[in-house]
């Protein structure tokens, strides 16, 4: 029998088949971008429940329900580009867009799936200047981030940026909160009502209180005042409400 080699194209890539008789072997890629996202994930078997899961945030421990060798695997799939370390043990399925990007998670969105991760997603909120962000009055990048959850945790230092995420004890099912899209997905967030009071009650929490009047300002002009006063006399804020209003000359 004689063997021949017959090369074709196929979205994109020159493919080289091998036919002994009438038997073609396995098509061979001789050429093309083979660094396609999707390639890769199927090349490299990334488990597809990492990006199912919420907020794309992958736990050491949830690597130990799929791998014999969680700790080796994340390290292989994190030098692949498609997890992206963001804390000591805590993980980011990299969007199939951003596979072999430099991409890494804003950090409010990556607080927040690390506070989902460690709390569910209906008991982590994220608040202060960081919902204050998240609402778009706060335009320059912090290097704090603050989500309320209801149990202690210490502070988390994030591995890829010099920031840290601070986690205040709060009854979170008592907060007046609403959905916001993310790049990670939709996350709880303090509505501009409790978010203005959380500012003016506590301005230093988040290390940036030079950007907290600006903000309340900003958001002020958004709330209802209403719902404003309703919340304050709900989370004994009277003081704080009366506070601002005589800020702002109300």
């Amino acid at each position: 029998m004689t063997s021949d080699l017959r090369f074709g194209l196929f979205r994109g890539f020159v493919i080289g088949v091998s036919f002994v008789g009438l038997e073609p072997t396995y098509p061979i890629l001789t050429g093309g971008d083979v660094s396609t996202s999707a390639v890769r994930r199927r090349q490299t078997g990334l488990p597809p429940e990492f990006a199912r899961l919420p907020m794309r945030m992958v736990r050491a421990g949830t690597a130990a329900q799929v791998y014999a060798h969680p700790r080796a695997e994340l390290t292989r799939l994190t030098d692949l580009g498609l997890l992206h370390r963001v804390a000591t043990g805590f993980y980011v399925a990299v969007p199939d867009d951003r596979v072999g990007t430099e991409w890494m998670p804003g950090l409010e969105a990556a607080a927040a799936g690390i506070a989902v991760a460690a709390y569910s997603a209906d008991n982590a909120v994220v608040m202060g200047i960081s919902a204050a962000r998240l609402h778009g009055v706060v335009p320059r990048a912090l290097a704090t981030a603050v989500v309320a959850v209801p149990k202690r945790h210490d502070p988390i230092r994030l591995a890829d940026r010099p920031a840290v995420i601070r986690f205040v004890v709060r009854d979170t099912a008592r907060l007046d909160a609403e959905r916001i899209d993310t790049e990670l997905g939709a996350v709880l967030v303090t509505t501009p009502e409790q978010t203005v009071l959380d500012l003016v009650k506590r301005p230093g929490l988040g290390d940036a209180e030079g950007e907290v009047w600006a903000a309340v300002e900003q958001l002020y002009r958004r709330c209802d005042r209403g719902v404003s006063a309703e919340i304050a006399g709900a989370q004994k804020m009277k003081t704080t409400l009366l506070r601002l209003q005589a800020r702002l000359g109300e």
